[in-house]
Order: structure tokens, then sequence, then C-alpha cells
């Protein structure tokens, strides 16, 4: 750390939060001897370091630059070039890529004439991507936002769009036409996951999606 005394200290903001600096010589302009850097802790960082005096934070912010030669405004224009690669807010807010064949949440929802869903909770994903004459992925098209596939023997649809992801569990809007005028909607969460079994009784794995939510929505 620079302790000599013709050194200034300041504080800055940057995009990843308050920024602690310390240079020498003294004097906001000119270029520096040295330049030394320190993320201010931030609530994330004082969390992880209320779990007890031996744990080692892996939330908030640290010490990591420092230059020589330049001047205090073009290291805080270097500074504010940086960006989280994913923050937790944007992966939030994020829907990750998932790409199923509609008619895998066609089999999860009942028919219009009953009345009882989830009609499937667990399918096998993998078997889904092998059945290519029953999931047919040439008919799987993207529709904007959605996923969509047509209903066989008729002018209607299958389509899906992701909601939330986090991790390996979803939460998608399903919607399907038959090709007439109602359209019916319902929400569904799963997550998607490996799974053991035994198939013509040797052990093997699976990728699996399992309905952990359904809720239908009302048009």
């Amino acid at each position: 750390m620079v302790d000599e005394e013709d050194t200034e200290e300041t504080e800055i903001q940057s995009p990843l939060g308050p920024m602690y600096l310390i240079y020498r010589p003294k004097g906001k302009t000119g270029r520096k001897i040295e330049i030394i850097s320190n993320w201010v802790s931030d609530a994330n960082m004082n969390a992880e370091k209320a779990k007890g005096a031996g744990s080692h934070p892996v939330l908030g912010r640290y010490h990591g630059f420092s230059a020589t030669g330049i001047t205090v405004a073009e290291f805080g224009k270097i500074v504010q070039s940086l960006h989280p690669i994913r923050s937790e807010a944007a992966a939030a807010q994020t829907p990750a890529a998932l790409k199923i064949h509609p008619k895998v949440l066609n089999m999860i929802d009942c028919w219009v004439s009953d009345s009882e869903s989830p009609v499937v909770t667990e399918i096998n994903l993998d078997a889904v991507e092998k059945n290519g004459n029953q999931f047919n992925n040439d008919d799987v098209k993207p529709d904007g936002e959605w996923l969509r596939c047509p209903v066989p023997d008729a002018n209607g649809f299958m389509r899906y769009r992701v909601l939330e992801s986090k991790g390996n569990h979803y939460k998608v809007e399903y919607q399907e036409n038959a090709g007439g005028t109602l359209t019916t909607s319902s929400t569904i969460e799963f997550e998607i996951e490996n799974r053991k079994v035994r198939r013509d009784g040797k052990p093997a794995t699976i990728r699996v999606l399992r309905v952990s939510s359904y809720g239908q929505n009302q048009k």
C-alpha cells in the first residue's frame, strides 16, 4: 500500500460500485507515479464477511487495479469502461435459452374438453430428441420470443416462451390453438435434470423434464 507523505486519497463511482483510490504525487492533475484502487465494501461483501472470520467472500468488491504514468482522469475513464459479465439481476431478468419441442408441453396440458392438469409430469427428453417421427424438429420455428410448431392435421399452433429461468429451473407460458378461435394458455414450471433408470435390464442415465408447478391462464 502507498504510504509516503506525498499521497492523496479520493473516491470515484464505477459501474461496479464505489471505488477508493490512493495515488502519488498529490494533486488532481498530472501523471501519477502510482495509483492503487480498492472497491468500497458493499452489502454483498458485508453479508459474506458476517458468515464468520474464517470465511472467504465470494461476492462483493475486491482490489485488482493499479496504474502508473497516467492521470487520475485517465484512470477514471478506464474504470468507467468496466461492466459486469453477467450480474445476478441480469441473470434473473434474461431468461436462458431453452429449446424443447412444444409438443412436450402439449403432453402436460389436458384437452380443452377435460379438466385436470398436469397430465404428464415427467418426460424423457433424450427420447424426445431421438423420436423424430413423433417430435419433428423441422416443424419447430422461432416466432419472435416464442418457439412454435403446427398442430398436426389442423391449421393451428403450439408455442411457448420462457418467462424466467435460473439454473435448471424454467418457467414458461404455453399456448395452443387448434385452428379455431379459442387459444388456451398455461404457465408451467419445471426442472431439467438427470435421472437413473434401468433400460433393457441395464442401468442408464436419462435427461428428464419434471413439472413442479402448473397454472391455467384466464384469457
